[in-house]
């Protein structure tokens, strides 16, 4: 199973309490690295949330949570005033005056502002907080399946790259041996043309020499052992972006080799064939899980 980090899910929730929204977003990260923005009321479920993601089989990307609460209009409290508070208020504003020579009378609005006059009268969240978890549950079963879709379509793209890499790697193969031939021959016309009498031991020495400096049968079979690794790999339905990415690693640095050790034209313009391919996976595996 292949999944992007690159991902998004929203969901909306309603209740006589209100409307609640939650948005999560992720992207590439090395590590899972959860942020949550929630209302003060529903702080205390950070926690859950947190285990909720790993539950849900999250590994990697950065995550941004988002949850709104819009309350109902018939959920709407009047303020609590406190009328002892306000005739105390009122009697010390009285007293002072009678001692001032011009004294200035406060109001209604004046007195409601002090402390301890009006307050809010503190509000039951435990219907909305168990919706919010719920809904939390429900986006985040959203956002896996949108990361697993977004995945599995970047598939037939390893799946050609891999199958055009491995044809490759089949055609340097199946030419090396002429390849080596007519190293040997133009070896041996090099000879006739310097006029150099043709010593059997010497063409050898010669020989062993070119056949070493050009010999790639240890990168090719490295190469299709690579390619069979990344082909199982996205067969894994655990996360496989770290892998994939060390295996991009690997390909690439025998793809290097390869063109090092290249005799002839058609050999160099495979390897960089290979490394072109290569780096247009490994620019898709940043983006998975």
């Amino acid at each position: 199973m292949i999944r992007s980090m690159t991902a998004f899910a929203r969901k909306d929730a309603q209740g006589d309490w209100g409307t609640l929204t939650c948005e999560i977003r992720t992207v590439n990260h090395r590590y899972l690295e959860p942020s949550f923005r929630l209302p003060e009321a529903f702080r205390e479920l950070e926690n859950r949330f947190r285990e909720e993601l790993r539950k849900q089989g999250l590994k990697r990307g950065k995550v941004d949570v988002s949850m709104r609460l819009q309350s109902a209009e018939s959920d709407v409290q009047g303020f609590e005033i406190s009328d002892e508070m306000a005739r105390a208020v009122n009697e010390a504003a009285n007293h002072i005056n009678r001692m001032l020579d011009n004294p200035a009378h406060i109001n209604a609005l004046d007195i409601l502002r002090w402390p301890g006059v009006m307050s809010l009268p503190e509000k039951d969240y435990s219907a909305a907080k168990e919706a919010a978890a719920d809904l939390f549950v429900d986006t985040v079963a959203e956002l896996m399946s949108v990361r697993e879709r977004e995945g599995e379509r970047l598939r037939p793209l390893f799946e050609d790259r891999l199958a055009t890499m491995g044809k490759l790697v089949a055609e340097v193969r199946e030419k090396m041996p002429q390849l080596l031939a007519a190293q040997e021959q133009n070896l041996r016309d090099r000879f006739e043309k310097a006029k150099v009498e043709l010593d059997p031991e010497r063409v050898a020495q010669e020989m062993v020499m070119l056949a070493q400096k050009s010999d790639v049968a240890e990168e090719l079979d490295r190469l299709d052992a690579h390619i069979s690794e990344v082909t199982e790999t996205l067969q894994n339905d655990d996360a496989i972006g770290r892998r994939l990415d060390f295996l991009m690693q690997e390909l690439n640095r025998e793809a290097n080799t390869l063109s090092s050790k290249s005799i002839d034209a058609a050999v160099t313009r495979a390897a960089v064939d290979l490394k072109v391919l290569i780096e247009q996976m490994r620019e898709q595996v940043q983006n998975i899980e």
